[in-house]
């Protein structure tokens, strides 16, 4: 049996001393801007755009793109959205910080974590995983909107060694989470929920480097391996294995209304830089996968999104966004939004990417120091910001 815990945590201070007590790793309060809104405002998804700069996190009106305001914060941060149309975490050296879009403010909530990473929302649960420690916190995700200024109570459970790792909860409450150490990730796990344990249910270690995941129809979950893909579906894992001796896919692009998941694609484990030129296409329903060139059209990890028609929708180096139709692996339209860039440097540097609430899909436009944002059903641009005070990074739109 695995071990979790639930607890009630008040705000940043209790849940720093948790950590402290269980992991013996001090974890100081986040700067922040006073206390939460006190939950009168409500806030229609995708209204507010949040944007990370270096050493800031913007705040836009996500129709005009015009600023709202602005926050300090790290030199590099991470940007996700909660899943409650209001919130969006801002990854710290401390944790997942709480940005209020609706007030707006940064406020003094923190979900203390030891290298902060993955954030994952699905049936009506949002998943945090610390890398530092190993450690998968679980909420509800309309909490936040129900707290009363304090954070939520949360359950939690610890991965027997840590690692850069990602958990997600499945509607019948089924835990998926990674397994792996600080050196190499083999694979995962399915628990199923008992009182104050877990049971597991099934496990594969058929997943080297195992990264990222994500939900297709049916509650088919992805997750990507340096040899393929693992797959979780109706309480069973299987190994899709990738065309190329290596084939790593680190990302999964997803729509809860499709089978097929799209995702980032490399071959050659020696090429240099970030930019790729092939996507896998994987059939959760016929149980098929594949690997598409694309003709010319290079991308990073962060230029691809689900839109329209499950279509998806991939940021080119040549500044275009070119329309993907998973079920034919045809590209059937592109529209230019940027003017054409070069990959990054480091995957932490500001380059072109995309993110989007569905229908509208939000570019960071580098060169410009400005977002845009683009109709993904047309193609038209709706809206430029003025420029900003540095290049935008990552981007959230406070989507429910």
């Amino acid at each position: 049996m695995k071990k979790m815990s639930t607890r009630l945590l008040a705000g940043a201070g209790s849940l720093a001393a948790f950590a402290l007590v269980a992991t013996g790793c001090a974890s100081g309060a986040a700067p922040g801007a006073g206390s939460p809104d006190d939950g009168s405002t409500d806030v229609a998804a995708g209204e507010r755009l949040a944007v990370s700069l270096a050493g800031e996190v913007a705040v836009l009106d996500a129709t005009t793109l015009e600023e709202i305001s602005s926050f300090d914060s790290e030199e590099f941060t991470r940007l996700n959205p909660a899943g409650d149309g209001r919130n969006v975490f801002v990854t710290t050296t401390d944790g997942f910080q709480v940005l209020d879009t609706a007030t707006p403010e940064l406020t003094d909530l923190v979900f203390p974590a030891e290298a902060a990473g993955h954030v994952v929302r699905h049936g009506g649960k949002t998943v945090l995983f610390s890398d530092g420690w190993g450690e998968t916190t679980i909420f509800d995700t309309d909490a936040l909107l129900d707290s009363d200024g304090a954070l939520p109570e949360v359950q939690s459970y610890e991965s027997e060694t840590a690692h850069h790792g990602v958990s997600i909860v499945l509607e019948d409450g089924t835990l998926l989470t990674t397994v792996g150490d600080e050196s190499s990730r083999s694979g995962a796990v399915a628990l199923e929920p008992h009182g104050d344990h877990f049971h597991e249910l099934a496990s594969s270690d058929d997943c080297p480097g195992i990264h990222g995941e994500g939900t297709a129809q049916g509650e088919a979950v992805i997750f990507g391996c340096e040899d393929g893909a693992l797959l979780f579906h109706d309480g069973e894992f299987e190994k899709f294995t990738a065309p190329d001796e290596y084939g790593r896919m680190g990302n999964a692009y997803v729509s809860e209304t499709s089978p097929i998941v799209v995702g980032d694609y490399k071959h050659d484990p020696d090429a240099e830089g970030y930019l790729l030129h092939e996507v896998a296409l994987i059939d959760t329903a016929a149980h098929e996968y594949e690997v598409v060139e694309l003709d010319g059209i290079e991308y990073t990890w962060r230029g691809v999104v689900r839109g329209p028609g499950d279509d998806a929708y991939i940021l080119g180096t040549d500044g275009s966004i070119h329309v993907l139709d998973p079920e034919s692996g045809e590209i059937t339209s592109s529209f230019p939004v940027i003017g054409a860039w070069d990959g990054p440097a480091d995957w932490q540097d500001p380059h072109p990417a995309l993110t989007s609430d569905g229908s509208i899909a939000y570019v960071a436009d580098v060169a410009n120091d400005r977002v845009v944002s683009v109709d993904l059903a047309t193609g038209e641009v709706l809206a430029e910001s003025a420029p900003l005070p540095a290049a935008p990074n990552e981007m959230a739109v406070n989507i429910g």
